[in-house]
């Protein structure tokens, strides 16, 4: 099982270890559990294998490019890619092959990482259990017979199970905390603005983040390192200055004031998740002055719809029998959305986002429950397809709105349910303030252990 990239990083750098070993190793893993996973849908061994032979050069040469120099790890097939397909989990896109990269993977390529290849996802990112896609479910590494999340849940997957060292997913309403909640890892979604979009296949631009999924908080600071910046081609960036995350961790300030905003959040969760919540509040009470917060929470998801349809207008015209048909159904949803709707839900949202900012004159973090329910089985959601949609929602439910409100949120894990199925806690912070996130995340899995825990696949 691959160690953290902080560790693996420092072998590399000494010459303890080959970029070579480090992919051979991924490679044979993705080999072994990837069938009964799903969670890759193209492996690019020779790619891979040719990038670490040259970063193996260039680190002997004293040539070292920073902590992902020679890091073996993969993006959700969203994310374009020069030269490989990028299929979204479609049959739309599944000869799609881009001619750039998008910027993620060009500054991901820069910054030295290997590339195994391109991770399985709900179709066109529309959903939060990556059961719907062209290429099959994704299945989770602690429970084969159970989602892994979505819409990253390839993404999420292969971190846990040790296919990849780390992974870059999407993130419109949830799709890299909720499976990375689900599958026992770690889902950061910066600030909206922060990570380039440009290259990503869109759901919602007004929504959509790039985030990394890692196994540590360490790991995912050195990843967002790597990725965030301004971009000048994509109009979604914002020039905010990027501090430095890894080197903030640990960090000690004030005493951090949390804040709990137990209505909307807290109901009805599953009585499992809802132990390990209060024993995780009870963990960073030992270190935080933890206090309970009312939040008028948005719920309306029409912006959402009416962009997604806004992007598939023009296929769904041409090739609707290319598409799942639920996919098609959930496109559909934002076609009679008018163009001075979308205006309206726009301001809103600017409005929304302005407003939530003040919530953190009287805390530095909100901590949620991230997902309120385990992951479900997928033989009962194949038996019962009419359970997709509601059981989604619910999944997704307590990490949309930090979409809606462009606020950096990372889920940690923080407890498992009786039958082995991880929970995840959610922290959210500040427009622009990953740092105070990541640290207070870092603070927490210290004073905890649910991040060693390894899933064993059961394939043998």
């Amino acid at each position: 099982m691959p160690t953290s990239i902080v560790e693996t990083s420092q072998r590399l750098r000494k010459g303890q270890v080959s970029p070579v070993e480090l992919t051979q190793d991924c490679l044979a893993r993705i080999e072994k559990l990837n069938p009964a996973l799903n969670a890759f849908i193209t492996v690019t061994a020779d790619f891979a294998l040719a990038q670490a032979r040259k970063a193996e050069k260039e680190i002997q040469q004293g040539k070292w490019r920073g902590p992902l120099h020679g890091i073996p790890i993969a993006l959700k097939d969203i994310i374009d890619t020069a030269g490989t397909r990028t299929t979204a989990a479609s049959a739309l896109f599944k000869d799609r092959v881009p001619g750039e990269d998008a910027e993620v993977t060009r500054r991901l390529s820069q910054a030295g990482a290997v590339f195994l290849g391109k991770q399985n996802l709900h179709e066109f990112a529309y959903g939060g259990s990556s059961m719907v896609s062209y290429f099959g479910e994704v299945r989770n590494p602690w429970d084969l017979g159970r989602i892994a999340g979505g819409s990253s849940g390839g993404s999420a997957a292969a971190v846990a199970a040790g296919l990849c060292y780390g992974a870059i997913g999407t993130d419109t309403a949830g799709s890299v905390r909720e499976p990375a909640a689900q599958c026992g890892v770690v889902g950061l979604k910066p600030t909206y603005g922060r990570v380039s979009l440009r290259g990503v296949i869109p759901l919602s631009l007004s929504l959509d983040h790039v985030g990394p999924i890692t196994r540590t908080v360490a790991d995912a600071a050195l990843m967002l390192q790597a990725i965030a910046g301004y971009d000048a081609g994509d109009a979604t960036s914002v020039d905010v200055p990027v501090p430095e995350y890894f080197a903030a961790l640990g960090v000690e300030g004030r005493p951090i004031r949390v804040g709990v905003p137990r209505g909307f959040f807290c109901e009805d969760l599953d009585p499992e998740v809802a132990s390990a919540f209060e024993q995780a509040l009870t963990v960073l009470s030992k270190a935080a002055d933890v206090r309970d917060v009312q939040l008028v929470v948005p719920t309306d998801r029409t912006l959402q719809a009416a962009e997604s349809y806004a992007y598939h207008a023009g296929f769904v015209a041409r090739n609707p029998e290319l598409y799942q048909p639920e996919t098609l159904r959930r496109i559909r949803s934002g076609e009679n959305v008018s163009a001075q709707e979308i205006e309206e839900r726009r301001l809103e949202l600017k409005k929304l986002r302005q407003e939530i900012a003040g919530v953190f004159k009287d805390v530095d973090v909100l901590v949620t429950p991230c997902v309120p329910i385990p992951p479900p089985p997928i033989a009962e959601l194949k038996e019962h397809p009419d359970l997709l949609r509601p059981r989604e929602l619910v999944l997704l439910r307590n990490t949309r709105p930090f979409n809606v409100w462009g606020l950096p949120a990372i889920s940690v894990p923080c407890g498992f349910t009786e039958k082995g199925l991880p929970i995840g806690l959610q922290i959210a912070g500040p427009h622009w303030g990953e740092v105070r996130v990541l640290q207070v995340a870092y603070a927490y899995e210290q004073a905890s252990a649910w991040h060693k825990r390894e899933a064993d696949v059961g394939v043998h």
